[in-house]
C-alpha cells in the first residue's frame, strides 16, 4: 500500500505530511466494514469536509471569472462543476479509481467505475489535503483538476441543455435521443446512444449510464455544429 500511496502523491502533485489522512481518503465504506474499522475509518467524514471546501473554491472562482452572470446563473454553473458526473470525469486525470480501497463485493461488482464512489472519494481527497496542508493546497488541487479548462468543460457538462437551446431557436426542428445498444453484465453496463436533429443523427457515443451516453452524444453533436472548440479532448 505504501508504494501505491507514493505513486498517487506523485500523480496529484502533493506530498502528505500525515499519510494516514491520504489512506483514509481512499477508504470506501465497503472496505472499512470488511476490515472491521467501522464508518469512522472510511472516507465519509473527509468527504463531508471536502464538499464544503470544493463549494467555496468553485464559488469564488466562478464569481471572479464570470462577472456578468447573475446569482442564479452562477449557482447553476457551480452545480455543473461539483456534481457527481463532473467529479467522476475529473478524477480520471489523476487515475483515482485505481487507488480506491474497496471491499471484495464492491470490487467484483464494478465499484472502481461507479461515479458515486469515485466522486465521493475525490471530495474526501480534497478534505484530506485541506486538513494536512491547509486551504491553499486544497484549492490548488481543485484549480488543477476540477476548474481547469473551464470554458470547454462548461460546454461538456451542460451539452444537452446547450444543444436543446440551439434546436429550440428553430421552432420547426426536433431533438430526440435514442438508445442504440445496452451491453455487458449488470455491474459493467455500457450504453450506446445517439442524438437526432430533424431525424438526422448528429452524434453517437457510449457511457456507463444512459445519461452519460446522451451527454457525450450531445457534445459530439455540438462539435459537428461547430459550436465549441475542437481542442477539447
Amino acid at each position: 500500500m505504501n508504494i501505491k500511496l507514493e505513486e498517487f502523491q506523485e500523480i496529484i502533485g502533493y506530498k502528505f505530511n500525515n499519510k494516514s489522512l491520504l489512506k483514509q481518503a481512499l477508504v470506501h465504506s465497503s472496505y472499512a466494514n470488511e476490515k472491521g474499522i467501522g464508518k469512522k475509518g472510511s472516507n465519509e467524514r473527509l468527504e463531508f469536509l471536502g464538499d464544503a471546501v470544493l463549494e467555496l473554491v468553485s464559488s469564488e472562482f466562478l464569481y471572479d471569472k464570470y462577472k456578468d452572470k447573475s446569482e442564479g446563473e452562477l449557482s447553476k454553473l457551480r452545480a455543473s462543476f461539483v456534481c457527481e458526473a463532473a467529479l467522476n470525469f475529473c478524477s480520471k486525470q489523476i487515475r483515482l479509481g485505481e487507488f480506491v480501497l474497496l471491499g471484495k463485493g464492491e470490487e467484483t461488482t464494478g465499484g472502481r467505475e461507479r461515479p458515486s464512489i469515485i466522486s465521493d472519494c475525490f471530495e474526501a481527497l480534497i478534505g484530506a489535503i485541506y486538513l494536512d496542508g491547509g486551504f491553499a493546497n486544497a484549492k490548488e488541487l481543485i484549480l488543477n483538476y476540477v476548474l481547469n479548462d473551464v470554458d470547454n468543460k462548461v460546454f461538456f457538462y451542460d451539452s444537452k441543455t446547450i444543444l436543446q437551446e440551439i434546436v429550440q431557436k428553430d421552432s420547426c426542428s426536433t431533438l430526440e435521443y435514442k438508445l442504440l445498444e445496452e451491453a455487458g453484465p449488470d455491474h459493467e453496463k455500457l450504453f450506446s446512444s445517439a442524438v437526432y436533429i430533424d431525424g438526422k443523427m448528429m452524434g453517437k457515443a457510449s457511457g456507463h449510464s444512459k445519461k452519460e451516453a446522451e451527454q457525450m452524444a450531445a457534445f459530439k453533436a455540438l462539435e459537428k455544429l461547430e459550436t465549441i472548440s475542437k481542442n477539447f479532448k
